[in-house]
């Protein structure tokens, strides 16, 4: 029985010859049959899932993962091609051979930036320093009150020496606490200003050198194209050249119109804070280190900071 339905199939087959046609025209002009149960449906579920597939004019499949390929393959050409031009230009700057587009009050303004950012982040590691000594003084002078009031119940004799001296370090405490909570707006917001503000100007900065680069290095190849002998350089590929340098123009000059814009607007806001930044911290360090607690609570109503409950887990720390 099996040999009988395996000869009906192999007679209900297409010619070799036929097949070897289909091959080389890539278009199929016969479906295959067969008299066995079920076929028909095979063959319609056959014809339904090519329609999916891509076709060319002459009928041929072209796999989507082909056309993908091919894309693929052209960003990583147009990549390759842009980064040996910019690495041979940045090659040709270090060796002082090639030439370089340079905004000398824009440069001057973005290494005093800079430089700036570097000793702000000096200040903000020592006062998170200064922040953190600050806070192990407050939980020692904390935990020596709490010995005190211990102490006072346990010896009657001494009992109002170690009294006063507990309240003395509770009153220390509370006011400490309210002195970290400056230090800490203080530091938080400093933090802000280094690590967030300058650094998304930076960052702007970081694309302008970039797109700096690509400028100067397109430029250098259309002006060695125009100073070449014409008859050797094609009007086409010269026309190309000429777009490339025009949109990495376009981006160029749109950069450096933000990196300025963004330069102005830090500083000023930079002024701003750090003149709020600075007096508060004058304020508050020196109304607690002269004991003047009432001075020291109006600073923080006047920079409207205020202190976590005593049942958070971390006092000291602020909310704002």
């Amino acid at each position: 029985m099996f040999e009988q339905d395996l000869k009906d199939i192999l007679n209900d087959g297409q010619d070799l010859t036929d097949v070897h046609n289909t091959v080389q025209s890539g278009s199929p002009n016969k479906i295959m049959t067969s008299s066995y149960p079920g076929a028909s449906t095979a063959n319609s579920n056959i014809s339904l899932a090519l329609q999916g597939v891509p076709q060319n004019n002459g009928g041929d499949f072209i796999p989507k993962t082909m056309q993908a390929a091919q894309t693929k393959l052209e960003t990583i050409k147009h990549w390759s091609f842009n980064t040996f031009k910019c690495t041979k230009q940045l090659i040709s700057e270090k060796f002082g051979k090639g030439s370089k587009t340079v905004d000398l009050e824009l440069e001057t303004q973005i290494e005093t930036l800079k430089d700036m950012q570097r000793k702000y982040a000096n200040i903000l590691r020592l006062a998170r320093t200064l922040t953190s000594h600050f806070s192990q003084v407050v939980q020692t002078q904390r935990a020596l009150g709490e010995a005190f009031a211990e102490q006072s119940q346990r010896n009657p004799e001494l009992q109002e020496e170690f009294s006063y001296n507990c309240e003395t370090q509770r009153n220390l405490v509370k006011n400490g606490e309210v002195l970290l909570g400056a230090m800490n707006f203080f530091t938080s917001t400093i933090n802000t200003l280094c690590n967030k503000t300058m650094e998304d100007t930076l960052l702007t900065i970081k694309n302008y050198e970039a797109a700096r680069l690509e400028y100067d290095a397109y430029r250098n190849d259309i002006e060695a194209l125009q100073l070449g002998p014409r008859e050797t350089t094609p009007a086409h590929k010269l026309e190309e050249a000429q777009k490339k340098f025009e949109d990495h123009k376009t981006k160029f000059e749109k950069l450096r119109g933000d990196v300025s814009i963004k330069l102005k607007f830090l500083d000023e806001n930079r002024v701003k804070v750090m003149h709020k930044q600075l007096l508060l911290f004058h304020n508050a360090t020196s109304a607690y280190f002269t004991g003047n607690a009432t001075a020291l609570d109006a600073t923080l109503k006047q920079f409207n900071i205020k202190l976590k409950s005593a049942n958070s887990s971390a006092p000291s720390w602020l909310e704002h």
